[in-house]
């Protein structure tokens, strides 16, 4: 007796279709699974074996063989068990083996029979449908998520019992439906605002050119001026998903088992602050089966790096390739895995170890060695990396009391999502997003400059030694400021604002 059901399995942030092939013989009690199984697929058997005798079934008891192909890559997680179950009932002619390979299955059991839930299935879903399957069955848990994905349909299952019931016309299940637009309403408020930030008026000025472009930022400033503060509020100013975006990003939390019951989408681009003691595996990726890290998990928003010197220097160094590529490729021995990694990286460092050098009003404790050489923990290409640097100052406690509210969120929302509507239009034949994400080719066709411009910017390379990637920063910069003045020829004063976005190069 034989039965095929047809699951699916995550490799990097894409999906495969895995044939879970069942065979039952007649001879001596045995259970047998291969096609490269890693050890929680093999401790299925004994999840299938309580699971189907505790929903009422009988589990044969003859010589049992699960063949999971392709059988040349390595096969992890828990989402075969429910295959694996209904492949075994199949045999046992409980199901009609034709009805249910219209279907693509996938869900953890529990003993009792329960359908508990996986990693995947959002990505699972995609792959279903490019393949041409009526439907997915996926655990109750995970409907939200796989249901955002449009033209085909979703049977959630809550156990083992409802699908084999769903199979033989005895259990009605109503396909899950999530609209896109329906999750955006649920999640247009913010709890913080920029109109919450007193002062600093060049800081927010900084984080608007940063939003409007997709630039990088490191901020420099003595603890309470604020550094964090605006850095929270970020995200509030930056344009929405698209669907597409909210599509990729949601992959990466799917895969991860991120998402939790309750979310459908990533709505809302992501914001993750890892702590300075993480690892390069945690930041960038890894693990013996490599996993998303950090950089990844914030694809499409925000990575915010807070005491930037005190991260290990081999994980800032990690850092500059998927900064400059927008992606990273971890390779093992079996595989090489890419993840995307287009992101906003935010820094923020004090001046110095004590924190207040160059500070009126407070007295630095630092030599002058301990200074340069706690700066010396970012490298030069790190830096060059970076677009924006920003300086700040603690603000006075008189301006903190008496000054009023600035700008909300919201305005200063309108003039980016121009200025990224503005780059969309520009872009659209080349795949790109922002003017923070223009090559060389890009800059030479969209970074046109009159003659002053072109002195201006000479002569501040010339004094401040500047190198060709800062060149381009500047360039890029000041194509985001003339977007967010609506103008398509860069001008000096655009030219001037972008240059002293560069302080640390003058140091």
């Amino acid at each position: 007796m034989l039965a095929k059901i047809v699951s699916g399995a995550v490799l990097g942030i894409d999906a495969y279709i895995v044939d879970v092939e069942v065979d039952i013989v007649s001879g001596l009690p045995a259970y047998t699974t291969v096609g490269l199984p890693e050890v929680s697929v093999k401790e299925s058997r004994e999840r299938v074996h309580s699971a189907i005798n505790n929903s009422g079934y009988m589990f044969p008891t003859d010589r049992i063989t699960v063949n999971l192909a392709p059988a040349d890559i390595k096969k992890t997680g828990t989402a075969f068990d429910l295959p694996i179950a209904l492949g075994i009932l199949a045999c046992l002619g409980i199901i009609d083996k034709n009805i249910i390979l219209k279907y693509l299955v996938l869900g953890e059991l529990s003993l009792d029979g329960r359908v508990k839930p996986v990693k995947g299935s959002l990505v699972v879903a995609l792959e279903a449908k490019n393949k041409g399957y009526t439907g997915i069955l996926v655990p109750f848990d995970n409907k939200k998520e796989a249901s955002v994905v449009r033209g085909i349909d979703v049977y959630p299952v809550k156990t083992l019992s409802n699908a084999v019931d769903f199979f033989k016309g005895l259990y009605s299940i109503e396909p899950e439906k999530t609209e896109f637009e329906d999750t955006i309403l649920k999640n247009k408020e913010f709890s913080v605002d920029f109109s919450e930030v007193k002062g600093q008026e060049h800081a927010k000025r900084a984080m608007e050119v940063a939003a409007a472009g997709g630039h990088n930022v490191i901020m420099i400033g003595p603890p309470g001026s604020g550094k964090t503060m605006l850095v929270r509020r970020i995200f509030t100013i930056l344009p929405p998903l698209s669907f597409d975006e909210a599509i990729e990003t949601t992959k990466i939390y799917s895969i991860s088992g991120l998402m939790g019951n309750k979310k459908a989408l990533i709505t809302r681009r992501p914001f993750r602050a890892p702590h300075h003691t993480i690892s390069d595996a945690g930041l960038i990726g890894g693990g013996q089966v490599p996993r998303p890290g950090e950089i990844s998990l914030s694809h499409n928003g925000v990575l915010f790096l807070d005491e930037f010197p005190e991260f290990k220097k081999p994980v800032l160094e990690a850092l500059r390739q998927p900064v400059e590529d927008h992606f990273v490729t971890i390779s093992r021995a079996a595989m090489a895995l890419t993840y995307p990694s287009s992101f906003m990286l935010i820094a923020a460092m004090n001046p110095c170890p004590c924190g207040y050098h160059g500070e009126h009003g407070h007295r630095c404790i630092c030599s002058d060695l301990q200074v340069l050489k706690y700066r010396s923990k970012i490298s030069g290409p790190m830096l060059d990396r970076i677009d924006i640097h920003v300086e700040l100052s603690a603000v006075p406690v008189k301006d903190l009391m008496t000054a009023p509210d600035g700008e909300s969120s919201c305005e200063i929302r309108k003039r980016v999502n121009a200025a990224r509507e503005i780059q969309f239009k520009r872009y659209l034949r080349s795949k790109i997003f922002s003017n923070s994400r223009m090559n060389s080719r890009h800059i030479k066709k969209f970074c046109k400059i009159n003659k002053e411009s072109s002195k201006l910017l000479e002569s501040a390379i010339d004094n401040l030694r500047l190198s060709a990637r800062a060149y381009s920063r500047i360039l890029k910069i000041s194509r985001t400021i003339a977007d967010l003045e609506g103008i398509d020829m860069i001008n000096s004063e655009h030219i001037a604002e972008a240059i002293q976005y560069r302080s640390l190069d003058r140091r």
